[in-house]
């Protein structure tokens, strides 16, 4: 997996979505972002997850999730449970996803991360092809984007602890730093 001259992965759906705008500092990529969704909870598939990210929501939603109606969001990156890589905005970009949050006493952590969407809940295991797509994805960006690494990983909670608290419980973070690691150690993909 590579990423493009134009900031787009090679080996991805790309969707576009209008909830971005440019950085503030141009070239500023510090930090990556790992949240989960599934819209409703716990059910995976189905359009919602992309109609949320494009503005696209229909008329009548679920009540679960008519609180949605209106919200401008999206990731650079969606993984579903297969893990197929959906990408919504290019990383040269701002895309929203992570709301009001600070990172090491910075604030505003859109301006300078990457958001990375895996679909799960907090309350099920994620997927093996999760982890394999993900690791891809974060080793193609630490290619990319020099000023990353494994230290600059977090959880939507680490950034917003008052408001957020995923990936949440489930996700295997030691999985994806021995994986990361591994690959930081062979200097290639696991394949």
């Amino acid at each position: 997996m590579r990423i493009s001259e134009e900031h787009f992965l090679t080996e991805a759906l790309h969707m576009q979505s209008p909830n971005a705008d440019a950085r503030p500092v141009s070239g500023d990529i510090s930090l990556l972002v790992i949240h989960c969704i599934s819209l409703p909870s716990g059910n995976f598939g189905g359009d919602l997850v992309s109609q949320l990210f494009t503005n696209q929501l229909p008329k009548n939603l679920p009540p679960e999730v008519s609180d949605l109606e209106g919200l401008r969001v999206a990731p650079h990156i969606f993984i579903d449970r297969s893990g197929n890589v959906t990408q919504f905005v290019p990383f040269h970009m701002r895309a929203w996803h992570a709301g009001k949050s600070s990172w090491k006493r910075r604030p505003n952590c859109n301006d300078y991360s990457i958001g990375i969407e895996v679909e799960g809940s907090l309350d099920q295991d994620y997927e093996t092809q999760q982890y394999q797509a993900l690791q891809k994805v974060i080793t193609a960006l630490f290619e990319k984007y020099p000023t990353l690494s494994w230290e600059t990983i977090v959880g939507h909670c680490e950034i917003a602890p008052n408001r957020k608290v995923d990936p949440g419980p489930k996700f295997n973070w030691l999985d994806l730093i021995y994986r990361l690691s591994r690959d930081r150690d062979i200097g290639k993909l696991d394949r």
